[in-house]
C-alpha cells in the first residue's frame, strides 16, 4: 500500500492544521461517511503521533501516514491524497494496486 500526498494537499492540510516541520497527520479509518472502496466507513484526520505505521509518506517535513491497523480498509489500493480548488477540500483518490 502507498500513500502519496499532492503538493497542494500538503500546502492546504499545513495552513488548514498550522503544521510545522517534525509533526505527524495521521489518516485513519472511521465508521460513516461516505468512500468509493469500503460501504459504511471513510477515513478522517488526526495530528497525533504513530505508534504503529502501515505507509507513510513525508512533505515538507511532515509525516503523513496510516496506521498498521487500518490497512485493511485500503484493501488493494493505493491512496493519494489531493486537494480540489474548486471546492476547497481534500480528496482521496484511490488506485487498484497492479499485480
Amino acid at each position: 500500500m502507498k500513500l502519496s500526498i499532492t503538493s497542494q494537499a500538503a500546502s492546504h492540510l499545513q495552513d488548514e492544521l498550522d503544521l510545522q516541520s517534525g509533526d505527524f497527520v495521521r489518516f485513519h479509518v472511521k465508521y460513516g461517511g461516505h468512500s468509493t472502496i469500503q460501504t459504511s466507513f471513510s477515513l478522517g484526520i488526526s495530528t497525533e503521533e504513530p505508534t504503529k505505521v502501515g505507509a507513510s509518506s513525508n512533505v515538507n517535513g511532515i509525516e503523513y501516514y496510516i496506521e498498521d491497523s487500518d490497512l485493511w480498509y485500503f484493501e488493494t489500493h493505493n491512496l493519494e491524497v489531493d486537494y480540489n480548488a474548486a471546492t476547497e477540500e481534500i480528496e482521496y483518490h484511490y488506485e487498484a494496486v497492479k499485480s
